[in-house]
């Protein structure tokens, strides 16, 4: 499946939330530099679909909050 994210780095706690325009709402308390943020997520949506880390990939959005993230299922 392939879903639309909005990553917020540096948050006070770590959370995935759905948004009303049908993306998620990721935040993340690592800070968006040297890809910190980007394995935050994943390692959050892992763990959030219930799936192994290596089943999450951000296919777009690499340097931005606004990313298009692939999960495999199981």
């Amino acid at each position: 499946m392939r879903i639309q994210v909005r990553v917020t780095p540096r948050a006070k706690q770590r959370s995935v939330e759905a948004a009303q325009d049908g993306t998620l709402r990721v935040r993340v308390t690592e800070p968006a530099e040297g890809g910190r943020a980007n394995a935050a997520v994943i390692d959050l949506l892992a763990e959030h679909f219930k799936v192994p880390r290596r089943a999450v990939s951000i296919l777009q959005g690499e340097k931005s909050r606004q990313k298009l993230v692939e999960i495999l299922e199981r």
